[in-house]
């Protein structure tokens, strides 16, 4: 594959371990969590500590799946500046969150209430499908069968990006935990991002790497949010 064809939504699609990138990344995401973790637990004084505890605890959540995602399922090369940027956009929302969640602008506590289950069941979900799905792709290429074919199958069947899809509903369910509508940008962002960037970029890559099998699986299958788009 060409290096000009290699490329898609601002990424390097080509196979390398890219180690040192990677454990810079994670290290650097480990600092950011310890950083949610000192302002949550660090005896601040904040309106809505208990809030600021849990959404510290997501972090983790969340950077746990960040670990597997970078050493077991992204098998792409990851270069420097791509996880210096991403850093910066983790530390936004994770650091952003638990303040918001810890009435730094508010000023108030705010009880937890059924809407903070749905906002916990989403995050859960949201993760399920986005580390599930790519689970399910990593194994069934590894078949000598799969060897350059499109994965259409498991959770990908009901949308093409269906890990996309559970990143909207990781944040999403995530920015419900803060009691902040402020909280929502994100999200929004993301799912703005999905539809007008990276979706419309990494369709025209694998339809050239996977000519008619991806664009009859594309034609017939959600893209993003299964049976609805």
């Amino acid at each position: 594959m060409s290096q000009a064809h290699s490329k898609s939504g601002g990424v390097d699609r080509r196979h390398a371990a890219s180690f040192g990138p990677k454990l810079i990344f994670a290290g650097l995401h480990a600092g950011l969590v310890a950083v949610c973790f000192w302002l949550a637990f660090g005896g601040f004084d904040w309106p809505d500590g208990a809030r600021a505890k849990l959404l510290a605890v997501c972090a983790m959540i969340y950077f746990f799946r960040h670990l597997i995602t970078l050493f077991i399922l992204l098998k792409r090369r990851v270069e420097l500046f791509e996880a210096l940027g991403l850093t910066g956009f983790i530390a936004v929302f994770e650091i952003g969150f638990l303040l918001l969640g810890a009435g730094f602008l508010s000023g108030e506590e705010k009880a937890f209430g059924p809407l903070d289950g749905v906002g916990f069941l989403l995050l859960v979900t949201g993760s399920y499908l986005n580390s599930g799905s790519e689970f399910q792709r990593m194994v069934w290429k590894r078949r000598a069968e799969s060897k350059g074919k499109c994965f259409t199958g498991g959770l990908f069947a009901y949308s093409v990006h269906i890990n996309y899809f559970g990143d909207v509903l990781l944040f999403t369910g995530w920015a419900i935990l803060t009691s902040s509508v402020f909280a929502f940008a994100v999200p929004l962002f993301m799912a703005v991002s999905f539809v007008f960037f990276h979706i419309p970029s990494l369709d025209a890559y694998l339809a050239q790497r996977y000519g008619e099998d991806f664009k009859r699986y594309a034609a017939k299958t959600a893209k993003l949010v299964p049976f609805l788009y």
